[in-house]
């Protein structure tokens, strides 16, 4: 009768650590994964685009990303999270060539409105025309807003992050720039860290009235060093649907890691 109860015992112990251990991975890669998470980030990612669309040719583009949390103060009473990212980018050239350089830095800040629940931001977006070179970038100061909505459960992520901008300075050789995108987070974590995702970025170009939809779908991994929590992902999208134009200057087919 004791060996029976204490083998109960090691078999409840080691089935409540087993629990808690899936949590905690579900836990860590929630927090690594949403773009609300209130906690200091660095991201690296590469996007490869095999082909353009009707052309043979080929883009990518490694985005360096920093996020800095800001605490609720005085003069604003709710938290703050202020992302930047800062593409280096490979553009088919006008010489049937290649370049490849800085593009342009997009900055904003999100004042996370709802932290509980459904998790509400909205803030400023700003887009400084720092590419190196006239097919890296747009050439323009663009403005405009960010706004995220994610749901999170054991079970994952569920939201979208929008932002808008049009350009409002710059050289006034180049085309006035109006776009929108819309990027899905949907997370599936599945044990040990692992967890599935489909994040494809919707591009919308809305002066030239044209579009790229796609639909992504990648593994990742998340494990802790210390105290910080780090993430290793790959997927790949290809359009649901485009319009040529659109898709002239936007990956068919996308792979990133």
């Amino acid at each position: 009768m004791t060996f029976n109860r204490v083998g109960k015992t090691l078999f409840l112990a080691g089935s409540l650590a087993a629990t808690c251990a899936q949590a905690d991975n579900a836990e860590d890669a929630n927090k690594s994964n949403n773009p609300l998470n209130i906690a200091p980030g660095a991201n690296l990612q590469d996007y490869y685009t095999p082909r353009l669309y009707d052309t043979n040719a080929h883009t990518n583009d490694v985005l360096l990303r920093g996020a800095l949390p800001i605490a609720p103060n005085d003069f604003i009473g709710v938290p703050q999270l202020v992302r930047a990212t800062l593409p280096i980018s490979t553009r088919p050239d006008p010489h049937n060539g290649y370049s490849t350089g800085i593009g342009d830095l997009n900055l904003f800040d999100i004042f996370i409105l709802k932290t509980e629940g459904v998790q509400l931001g909205i803030g400023p977006l700003i887009t400084a025309p720092t590419a190196e070179q006239d097919e890296l970038g747009t050439g323009k100061w663009q403005g405009g807003l960010a706004a995220v909505a994610i749901d999170s459960s054991p079970r994952g992520l569920l939201g979208a992050l929008l932002q808008y901008q049009s350009s409002f300075a710059g050289d006034s050789d180049r085309a006035h720039v109006e776009s929108a995108t819309m990027q899905p987070f949907i997370i599936h974590n599945l044990e040990k860290g692992w967890y599935l995702r489909s994040t494809g970025t919707w591009s919308f170009d809305l002066k030239n009235n044209t579009h790229y939809i796609p639909i992504g779908l990648g593994l990742g991994k998340v494990w802790k060093s210390g105290s910080n929590i780090l993430n290793a992902l790959s997927s790949r999208s290809g359009p649901l649907t485009a319009r040529a134009t659109a898709c002239r200057s936007s990956p068919c087919t996308q792979a990133s890691t």
